[in-house]
């Protein structure tokens, strides 16, 4: 597709402290790419200071950020409303979305390469995501999930699917139904749904997002889930 113009959502749910950093991260994504960006935070069940942060923020680039405040306490509803809120003010033709995580901190070509993979003809695309910091987590969970994850990304097309780090064409979206209103695999039913309907699916390792190892996890399914799940048969084994 012909990429006119990025739409970028960020679900946040109590992340006051990580918002900062995230968002800087998005800024300088934004720096690399001739198109413009809208930057849409979805303040889900906040019980922080996450509106305050986000409004006292003043980002480097013209990138135009949009705070929404939802009650959905589930990353997919959250996600959802995201994205109806950018494609109201952008319009589906042209439009690509890029989502990622306010835990997660997005690196400079996260974008510019999400372009140039769907100016390829890439109705979908999968990065991959490493580990800030594995301070909460014992080092037998980090041995493990690093080699589980190299093992993965030896394949052909690493398979992995991330809210933290998945881009698609608006038109796409639209065609597969969007991301559905669940607690967690938002993100995996989306990417299933596009590959049954026949999207070109780029399994990218260049884009790697850091997130967190932390054990508060905000989706019941999601990574920080997985760490518990390695935690816990490390612990029986």
């Amino acid at each position: 597709m012909s990429v006119r113009r990025i739409g970028v959502v960020v679900p946040a749910r109590d992340e006051a402290p990580r918002l900062e950093r995230c968002l800087r991260a998005i800024d300088r994504a934004a720096a690399a790419v001739d198109r413009p960006v809208v930057v849409v935070l979805v303040l889900d069940s906040c019980t922080d200071d996450s509106a305050a942060r986000a409004a006292r923020l003043r980002l480097a680039l013209p990138v135009r950020l949009v705070v929404v405040t939802t009650r959905c306490a589930a990353a997919g509803a959250a996600r959802a409303a995201g994205v109806e809120r950018l494609l109201g003010m952008l319009g589906t033709a042209g439009t690509w979305l890029a989502t990622t995580d306010a835990d997660s901190a997005v690196p400079p070509n996260w974008l510019a390469e999400q372009v140039r993979l769907a100016d390829r003809g890439a109705a979908v695309v999968a990065g991959t995501v490493m580990v800030r910091d594995w301070e909460d987590r014992p080092i037998r969970v980090r041995q493990r999930a690093e080699q589980e994850y190299a093992v993965a990304l030896a394949g052909h097309g690493h398979g992995h699917v991330h809210g933290s780090n998945l881009g698609i064409s608006a038109a796409w979206y639209r065609r597969v139904g969007g991301f559905q209103p669940v607690a967690c695999d938002e993100d995996v039913l989306l990417v299933a749904a596009a590959q049954a309907a026949g999207a070109a699916i780029a399994w990218s390792s260049d884009i790697a997002v850091t997130t967190s190892a932390r054990s508060d996890g905000r989706a019941p399914g999601g990574f920080a889930a997985y760490l518990d799940s390695l935690d816990d048969e490390e612990a029986a084994s």
